[in-house]
């Protein structure tokens, strides 16, 4: 398709039955309607987009073209013939639609656009005279429709990594996003959703039952029964089973991130190594840290949070309890069960817990009071 421009007709209302917005923004799998638009129109080459909708929607509908796209949204008509005043072709969405290869006629169009300023100096019609049909798209009338073509598209974007050299133990037991990018030679396992705009890299394995949404993950990466948003995961790290990795992570290269840990807005150096039972939240991790089980990085107070910072090379014994802000030093080792509180310099050793105290014949003896009291 040659044309530059387009222009989408869409009712920014919310009266359908059924639907509690306006239909443009109904996803089809993870997608708006609207983003499956643009993106279309936009590897068909179009640059520049006019949507006639008014002002109740707008950020709404900004938000289903990339950042940068030269998008005007307007329902003031003069705008609208501003917008095709010009003499190469514009393609027309008149009324709500999705892509669908080899779907027939009659839904879109395009013309010149001059040819449409003429047919539309008073209003918008749809009877142009020199226009030209462009297939490859369904009409969408309500949300029944959404549903009866939301496994066919699932299927037809599992084909699409299919080809590209993805490999899916299941097809038909895994949910793709259609603005996700795979690369060849991973296995997605049953039970897998990948949302947004995620990047997977080469040979990994993802799932099965896994969620990753707006997320970069490097090659040779596993994420087993986990979920990670918005955030970077590098290169042969391992994620899972049953890990939370929320918004905001930077996590490095050869990293594990275990059984039942969660980190938040935190970044984790190379080779670090978080096993189970761990929440690094808030928090700027060197290389080669291990975590033992059950550290937590108490990151708030009830009013403010505040970040650690732990340096290479650390060891943190189990049951630990970084009290935020904290800075622990290259090389540290902190003794199991220990509160700190304090900063810990270098190479130091930092034991923060009470010395055990041992009463002989204590048990045996309040055993004892307690019967004599029943």
């Amino acid at each position: 398709m040659d044309q530059k421009r387009a222009v989408l007709f869409l009712p920014d209302d919310d009266s359908y039955e059924d639907s509690v917005s306006p239909l443009m923004l109904e996803a089809v799998v993870f997608c708006p309607i609207l983003s499956w638009v643009s993106e279309k129109l936009l590897a068909d080459g179009v640059e520049r987009f006019f949507v006639a909708c008014g002002p109740k929607y707008a950020k709404e509908v900004l938000a289903c073209f990339p950042q940068g796209a030269q998008v005007t949204v307007s329902e003031q008509h003069q705008d609208l013939l501003k917008f095709v005043d010009c003499e190469e072709d514009v393609v027309v969405i008149p009324r709500l639609v999705l892509p669908l290869e080899g779907a027939g006629e009659g839904y879109v169009y395009a013309a010149p656009g001059e040819v449409l300023k003429e047919a539309w100096t008073h209003a918008p019609n749809h009877n142009v005279r020199k226009a030209d049909c462009v297939p490859g798209w369904i009409p969408v009338y309500d949300l029944g429709t959404v549903q009866e073509v939301e496994l066919l598209l699932r299927d037809r974007i599992v084909e699409k990594h299919k080809k590209n050299g993805v490999r899916f133990l299941d097809p038909g037991a895994v949910y793709i996003d259609p603005r996700v990018e795979i690369g060849a030679g991973t296995m997605v396992l049953p039970g897998t959703i990948l949302r947004g705009y995620t990047r997977i890299g080469r040979n990994c394995t993802i799932g099965p039952n896994a969620m990753v949404r707006d997320c970069v993950v490097g090659d040779g990466t596993e994420i087993n029964a986990s979920q990670a948003n918005e955030s970077t995961i590098g290169s042969r790290t391992h994620v899972g089973p049953f890990a939370y990795i929320r918004p905001g992570c930077t996590i490095g290269d050869d990293i594990k991130v275990g059984d039942f840990v969660e980190v938040k807005n935190s970044a984790l150096g190379n080779g670090t190594k978080i096993s189970h039972l761990t929440y690094v939240g808030d928090s700027d991790v060197g290389e080669r840290v291990n975590f033992g089980c059950g550290t937590v990085t108490t990151n708030y107070d009830g009013f403010r949070k505040y970040r650690c910072t732990i340096g290479s090379d650390v060891f943190i014994g189990c049951n630990t309890n970084l009290v935020a802000p904290v800075e622990v030093g290259d090389g540290c080792y902190i003794a199991a069960g220990g509160t700190i509180t304090k900063d810990v310099p270098a190479d130091a050793l930092a034991i923060a817990r009470v010395p055990q105290t041992v009463k002989e014949g204590w048990a045996a003896r309040n055993r004892k009071i307690k019967r004599q009291k029943k």
